[in-house]
């Protein structure tokens, strides 16, 4: 039974309280009890318990749904929501071993990510069988159907990201891998494009696939970038990586490679690697119609040392992603409702003066994020990684204020990384459907479509700025090019990635789309998710015609959060 929690904290809406306790409490557990558990799990002492409670009871700040259903709680399920897979080798032990390792990350509760670019190109060769290689698309299907056994199992999905690089023999069939509606549909699917590839576009240079240093064929490098274009223009996949960009940009750039990132991107990470995630909450800061600078910086310090904890408090589906993380401390903090709460404080979305203000949250939430790092390190200790001599040369490490990063050489800092953009779908909604992530609503009011155990139901959800007042603008009023410079400015101020979609509408043509992708990799992003409703894939969510009140309303499909997944009627 849902209790009726205090019309202080908690969520407000129904629905939202259907979902906090369908998805993130125990057994006869309230929204209070909730909190006070997960700020007990990550406690350093009874101030800060207090000051984390708090932070949670009035959802100024959101723990991933990990975070809020194994902290504390009696299940033996991991607090990471994001994995990358080992190294997948060209050969069928790895491949095996690295299934059975995905089959016990998503049974505890974890999407993950691999990159298929070193197994060897279909029809290759492989001389001690006398026979040919099926590809690395193929191989995806084992994954897939492993995937898709342990959702069974219960009736959370899993969640699943296939990486294959641009220069790879096979990528013109990995491209069109879900021209469908029912093959790998465990698997969001991204290209890694390198920046050799997009120098050879814009010189219309031919450019090489290869495979461990043979090359296989001469492309053209227009007509194969038309077809990851074309791809996406009407599949809505794959996404796009600039994985040299998320190298270059690395703060461990000395100590590992990346290849691929988690189901929904925002997360580039090495081998077994994994990352804490969770977002504060910006419309709750604005209070008397300002934002509260002061409590936002509070807030950031006790969060910080609170998501520290869970790397040493939560269990690992696996011994290797425990040593990753415990030598990296790796956590990804970010913003939700950037759109409600710039629209509350009078900035339209993507306006000049909401602009100016997220780059203000974003570069305190940057600052204040590495300085409470630092404190910490003071205390409790650099991450094992550490290396300043190093670490001080990285690109991100430069974009801090000269002060903190010399704070930071006499201190050391107790996690690699702080900050990453998420799809906060479930949380955001939990939170009486505040706007998620950076993203602007897609709908001021909207039906969504429920999973339960006995079917589904749908319910009117209604946008938060919205319920108080506030009339914003929705995703497909603005443009592709206004979405495109958000996505450009989280993306300088982030040191992982950032998911955001950029919606594209009927009026922009095949080659606006086009230039979108390319002016991404020139601002240096470090990719680019788009969705245009014309596709032929049904979209995240698909406005309807006003009913007979001459309502507004949405069908819902979503990117749930947790999943990774598009998830549609």
């Amino acid at each position: 039974m849902i209790k009726n929690d205090s019309s202080d904290y908690g969520p407000q809406m129904r629905l939202s309280q259907e979902i906090d306790e369908q998805k993130y409490r125990q057994t006869g557990e309230d929204f209070y009890s909730k909190c006070v558990r997960i700020a007990d799990a990550l406690k350093d002492d009874a101030d800060h318990f207090e000051n984390f409670k708090d932070a949670l009871r009035h959802m100024r700040f959101l723990p991933a749904g990990r975070v809020q259903n194994a902290m504390g709680a009696a299940r033996q399920t991991t607090a990471y929501n994001c994995f990358v897979s080992g190294t997948i080798e060209d050969s069928m032990d790895s491949i095996m071993t690295r299934a059975t390792q995905a089959a016990e990350t998503m049974r505890r509760g974890g999407g993950i990510g691999y990159d298929f670019s070193r197994i060897r190109p279909r029809g290759d060769l492989i001389k001690s069988l006398e026979s040919r290689s099926s590809g690395p698309v193929s191989f995806m299907g084992i994954f897939d159907s492993v995937c898709q056994t342990i959702a069974s199992s219960g009736h959370r999905r899993g969640a699943q990201m296939g990486v294959l690089r641009i220069d790879h023999p096979d990528i013109e069939q990995f491209i069109s891998v879900k021209h469908n509606s029912d093959k790998l549909t465990g698997f969001n699917v991204s290209v890694g494009v390198t920046d050799e590839f997009m120098l050879h576009l814009q010189d219309k240079k031919p450019f090489s696939l290869r495979y461990e240093g043979t090359v296989y064929k001469e492309v053209d490098p227009v007509v194969l970038w038309d077809m990851i274009m074309r791809s996406t223009w009407d599949w809505a996949e794959p996404g796009v990586l600039f994985i040299d960009r998320i190298n270059e940009m690395n703060n461990l750039y000395y100590c590992e490679d990346i290849e691929a990132t988690n189901p929904c991107g925002e997360q580039p990470l090495p081998a077994y690697g994994a990352c804490l995630l969770g977002s504060f909450n910006l419309p709750k800061y604005i209070v008397e119609g300002k934002f509260d600078v002061a409590q936002y910086k509070t807030d950031i310090a006790v969060t910080v040392r609170a998501m520290d904890n869970v790397i040493d408090r939560t269990i690992y589906p696996l011994a290797e992603q425990k040593w990753e993380a415990i030598q990296k401390r790796r956590m990804g903090l970010g913003v939700t409702g950037l759109a409600n709460a710039g629209e509350m404080l009078g900035y339209p979305y993507a306006s000049d003066k909401f602009m100016a203000w997220a780059k203000s949250v974003l570069s305190m939430l940057r600052d204040y994020c590495y300085k409470a790092s630092a404190e910490l390190a003071k205390e409790k200790g650099p991450f094992p990684l550490w290396d300043w001599e190093k670490y001080s040369k990285g690109r991100f490490i430069q974009t801090l204020p000269q002060e903190l990063q010399d704070t930071i050489q006499t201190t050391g800092i107790r996690n690699s990384h702080l900050t990453s953009i998420a799809p906060t779908g479930t949380i955001s909604l939990t939170a009486d459907n505040t706007s998620s992530g950076i993203e602007p609503p897609f709908a001021l009011f909207y039906d969504r479509t429920i999973e339960g155990f006995d079917g589904q139901s749908i319910e009117l959800v209604e946008d938060y700025a919205y319920s108080k007042g506030w009339l914003g603008r929705t995703a497909n009023e603005i443009t592709a090019d206004e979405h495109l410079a958000v996505l450009t400015l989280a993306s300088q101020l982030v040191d992982s990635a950032v998911s955001k979609t950029c919606n594209v509408g009927d009026d922009v043509t095949y080659d606006e789309f086009k230039q979108l992708y390319f002016k991404a990799w020139k601002s240096g992003c470090k990719g680019i998710t788009t969705f245009r409703a014309a596709g032929k894939r049904y979209g995240i969510l698909n406005e309807v015609k006003p009913d007979n009140d001459n309502e507004p309303t949405a069908e819902a499909c979503f990117i749930n959060s947790e999943t990774g997944k598009k998830e549609c009627d």
